[in-house]
């Protein structure tokens, strides 16, 4: 009444109705800024659970949205802002959420992923067109929403699972690659039939008008399937012009990030002008636009930042609002029976599809329902979903509820099952990784290339063209800068994601330019065979290996490469080099998760274009024995494949001389049994080298029978000048009698003792080598960021 009183002009009533704007005012900013505080700390004290984001945020929301003194400082109007920021911000979450599926896969044979998703999604949907007709969950029952509900129901929420098998670290185990797959097949395929679903059942024509729907119904289909037309067809070319303008590595152009925002807009917002739904029209259009492209992962890193850091905690808040318990009648028995019933349709279903389908495809029963369990985790369109319902007058609030907390129930457990996963992961663990020597021929070598800067684009591209072995399977090359961060360049950085910035410094995109331009020309003329991938490890030197490890295990690399931290002069001779580099390279040959080599270029990147058919660049490999020199010997033999390589196999033995050797034997200490075992992995690779290799006439074998360290060192040195490469182990020897004594010579102990002594200071200056480590044995999974498989 007092607000009343003030707009007809009552003067005494103005203090109060400036003082009740005010505190209504108060009351909504509290109430925002709660959502954000609540939703990031409850978030956090979470995290040591591994719960999904969406789990807390429920909870959040539905506490707060239900609080007496929140509720009252809210006005219609206010209500119908929240309203349209919810709206807007799933058009966004929609859009990327198509903009992450290839629509493309429905027409091809189902794989085991899209099998998966099927057997899970098929039993949902009997179940629930089965039952829920039945229970009364509507307002005004009808096949439309019958229909909705079991489509619902029986999705999966992509976007949760992806981020909860990423962050768990099974992302590279079967079953995680099986989860990630099918999920996202699950949730394209739902989503799409609840698209089509609402051409044939919308929500803004009622039921009985047959004509006006059926009127309906053809209008917006022509306008959503001229929109679909338009994209499929018109994005691919606008995107890949604005790519094109637009490279790696450069600040994308003002104009053209205005000109990309509005034409997305634009394709989105066809089908809505005739009435269809302006989510699932955005949904429709981020399916059949291009993604990839520079443009693309913008757009897709951008909302991604923005969905948690603005949208979760107030669409939390708006469905905590709307979802009010006053209205939830508990004290009815058929509430909770309807609850369960949605529970069981929701994980039940799942399940018994999953395990139907693992027999059919000889999983295991146990994994295949921990599948089930998996899929069917909901997400925010399903919580959006629920919400809907109340504000349409399509569900009664005590139902939406109910859904809701379905929702909620669905994501607790994904953690608990993922545990558990990876549990049994480590007790099935691998002995050790994948390593060269073990690597099938018939799969690509991935190799992870560094380089400093454009001094070592040449020994970089003969590095490539002696590795690249046949053209099927071929290598797969990741060249990664190294490049140090400074205040300069840190200046400079751009954030363009959640994950993604770009380098703005003249030096830095200038050198990356040279880089690309001269490395990519040469694949595209001579690399046939070579897939290749451009990366940056900007870091400081404390930081860099371990972004280079992570790259490593996240690109599942087989070998690192690292150039040596002392450059060439001209004259030959090497500098002092840089220590930080140097930091670098020690510490990734302490952490790196596969192989790793270091090159030492004294002259490699001033050869001459390699011959493919004749002969002419000498390469050799020295075997003294261990894990390392067999890793050695395994990259050697890709080298050896190159027609315009002459490998020369150069193994040391140790000399026959019985009396010698029986006192050298006694003055070392020497692990019998350990030794042994070691010399029979390396006659056991060398007899499969030699059979591959050596016995058809193809690489050149030659012995070097020497009495101790002392003879090796004089050998090593004679061989210099003979090869533009040598190829070498580190180390891994069991306290091998013919190098003993030399680690106390060692300038770079990195290198190894055969490594170090081939690239001292008075060493040839025309011989490079190639120094190759290979990982380190292991017990059990790291993390679990491993590959593993359990199905």
């Amino acid at each position: 009444m007092d607000s009343v009183h003030a707009v007809n002009g009552s003067a005494p009533a103005c203090p109060d109705f400036i003082s009740y704007t005010v505190k209504n005012a108060a009351g909504k900013v509290i109430s925002i800024v709660l959502a954000f505080v609540f939703s990031n700390l409850s978030h956090q004290l979470l995290k040591p659970l591994s719960q999904p984001r969406i789990a807390s945020d429920i909870a959040v929301g539905l506490v707060l949205g239900n609080i007496g003194l929140i509720r009252h400082a809210f006005d219609e109007q206010f209500i119908d802002i929240l309203n349209s920021i919810a709206e807007f911000g799933m058009i966004c979450y929609m859009f990327v959420l198509g903009m992450e599926m290839d629509p493309y896969v429905i027409f091809k044979a189902p794989s085991r992923s899209a099998m998966v998703a099927y057997a899970g999604m098929v039993p949902t949907i009997i179940l629930a067109c089965s039952l829920t007709p039945l229970l009364h969950y509507y307002q005004h029952p009808t096949i439309g929403f019958t229909l909705s509900l079991s489509t619902t129901l029986s999705g999966s929420s992509s976007h949760i699972l992806t981020r909860l098998i990423t962050s768990l670290k099974i992302g590279k185990s079967d079953i995680g690659k099986l989860v990630i797959a099918a999920g996202m097949h699950s949730d394209m395929i739902s989503v799409l039939l609840v698209s089509i679903g609402y051409l044939c059942f919308p929500t803004a024509v009622t039921v009985n008008d047959f004509a006006a729907n059926i009127r309906m119904t053809l209008t917006m289909a022509a306008a959503l399937l001229l929109q679909v037309i338009f994209t499929a067809t018109v994005s691919p070319i606008f995107m890949n012009w604005v790519n094109n303008e637009n490279p790696e590595g450069k600040p994308m152009k003002g104009s053209h990030l205005v000109l990309s925002v509005a034409y997305m807009a634009f394709v989105c917002s066809g089908a809505p002008v005739y009435g269809y739904s302006p989510i699932l029209s955005a949904f429709v259009a981020g399916v059949f636009l291009p993604s990839e492209g520079r443009v693309s992962k913008w757009a897709v890193g951008k909302i991604n930042y923005l969905l948690p850091t603005i949208f979760y905690p107030v669409f939390f808040f708006w469905m905590g609002f709307h979802a009010d318990f006053s209205k939830f009648e508990a004290s009815h028995w058929g509430t909770w029976g309807r609850f369960l019933v949605l529970v069981f349709i929701t994980i039940f279903g799942k399940v018994i599809g999953t395990v139907i389908c693992g027999v059919m495809l000889g999983f295991h029963q146990r994994e295949s329902a921990e599948l089930g369990l998996l899929l069917a985790a909901k997400g925010h369109f399903h919580v959006f979903l629920a919400v809907i319902g109340i504000l349409l007058n399509i569900t009664s609030t005590t139902t939406s509820i109910s859904i809701i907390i379905v929702i909620f129930l669905s994501v607790l457990p994904t953690p608990l099952v993922v545990s558990q996963i990876i549990k049994r992961a480590r007790k099935r663990a691998p002995t050790q990784r994948v390593a060269l020597e073990w690597l099938d021929p018939s799969n690509e070598l991935r190799i992870l290339l560094c380089i400093q800067g454009v001094h070592n684009v040449l020994s970089t591209i003969n590095f490539m063209e002696i590795s690249q072995g046949a053209s099927d399977p071929g290598i797969l090359v990741y060249l990664t800068d190294m490049v140090e961060l400074t205040d300069q360049i840190a200046s400079t950085l751009v954030q363009e994601g959640m994950d993604t910035v770009t380098v703005m410094d003249k030096d830095v995109t200038e050198m990356r330019d040279q880089i690309s331009t001269a490395v990519q020309a040469y694949v595209e003329e001579n690399g046939n065979g070579i897939t290749l991938r451009r990366m940056l490890a900007l870091s400081t030197f404390n930081g860099m290996a371990k972004d280079i490890c992570n790259l490593a295990e996240d690109l599942m690399i087989s070998l690192v490469i690292l150039p040596f931290h002392k450059n060439r002069h001209a004259n030959g001779t090497l500098d002092g080099g840089n220590p930080g580099f140097r930091y670098v390279n020690r510490k990734v040959l302490r952490n790196a998760p596969c192989s790793v080599g270091i090159l030492v270029d004294r002259g490699y990147g001033l050869v001459e274009k390699i011959s493919k058919s004749v002969s002419s660049f000498q390469v050799a490999v020295i075997f003294f024995g261990g894990k390392d020199d067999r890793e050695a010997l395994a990259y050697a033999g890709r080298v050896a494949r190159h027609p315009g390589v002459k490998l020369t196999v150069i193994r040391f033995l140790l000399d026959s001389d019985s009396v010698t050797a029986s006192r050298r034997a006694g003055n070392c200490r020497i692990n019998a049994a350990e030794q042994e075992e070691e010399m029979k992995l390396d006659d056991e690779s060398f007899a499969q080298f030699y059979e591959r290799h050596i016995a058809g006439g193809h690489v050149s074998y030659s012995e070097k029978h020497v009495a101790n360290s002392a003879e090796t060192y004089t050998t090593l040195r004679s061989l210099e000048g003979q090869y533009g490469l040598i190829i070498v182990g580190r180390g891994g020897r069991v306290d091998s009698i013919l190098t003993i004594g030399m680690n106390d010579w060692q300038q770079c102990p990195e290198l190894g003792p055969i490594g170090d002594v081939l690239s001292g200071s008075d060493s040839s200056h025309t011989t490079s080598v190639l120094i190759i480590q290979q990982h380190s044995l292991k017990g059990e999974l790291d993390g679990v960021d491993d590959e593993f498989s359990i199905m």
